[in-house]
């Protein structure tokens, strides 16, 4: 691994569906808030990858996600916002 990759590990949340968790380190939770676990339940990994500033992720901006897993030790993807409009209909 190159000194500009940063590991990182993505969890899922099993309550809350496109809930993501990342950590700098596999399993450790230890710097998540107690509250935020709660609500986010069991964390199931999904993937471990090296994250670089020239990665592409599919709804989060890596450099963000560096600059969280570094300062914090964590990044939490959020769900997408829903289009209230695709709900109308008979």
């Amino acid at each position: 691994m190159s000194v500009s990759e940063l590991p990182c590990w993505i969890y899922r949340s099993p309550r809350k569906d496109e809930m993501y968790l990342y950590t700098a380190k596999e399993d450790d939770f230890s710097c998540v808030p107690e509250a935020l676990l709660k609500r986010f339940g069991t964390p199931i990994q999904v993937m471990e990858i090296a994250l670089t500033e020239q990665r592409k992720l599919a709804r989060e901006d890596v450099v963000v996600v560096i600059e969280n897993l570094r300062s914090q030790g964590f990044h939490l993807q959020m769900p997408p916002k829903m289009d209230v409009d695709l709900y109308h209909g008979d």
